[in-house]
């Protein structure tokens, strides 16, 4: 079985967990100091094993987790204005990547493309 969809999978889900992190606390915070936004990467953590491991029921369901920071990077690059609004493209592009990742390590690992032995 081929890893490239899982490396890209692990590597955006790793990456789009940073971001956000960075964009909340640091790098253009509702707030000064940081927000409460920054809670949004915690459901991040959930997957972020079983993509490790390449679970194929974890990449399933966490390309449907991932079109929640697809809509929510949308939302914010047509709201906000200067750093937020690049760093809301950037996590739409990760959350993209990640989407495709999944889906792609779920395609490929699917029983039924499995190599049956000749009866």
């Amino acid at each position: 079985m081929n890893p490239w969809f899982n490396r890209l999978a692990s590597s955006s889900l790793i990456s789009l967990l940073f971001l956000c992190l960075a964009w909340e606390l640091w790098l253009a915070p509702l707030r000064p100091g940081g927000s409460m936004l920054a809670l949004k990467a915690l459901p991040l953590l959930l997957p972020l094993f079983g993509i490790l491991r390449g679970t194929r029921y974890t990449h399933q369901w966490t390309s449907m987790l991932a079109l929640a920071y697809v809509a929510e990077g949308l939302v914010r690059a047509v709201s906000d204005q200067g750093t937020s609004q690049t760093l809301a493209m950037a996590e739409t592009f990760l959350a993209v990547l990640l989407f495709a990742g999944c889906l792609g390590h779920a395609r490929i690992s699917a029983p039924s493309r499995a190599v049956k032995p000749v009866d």
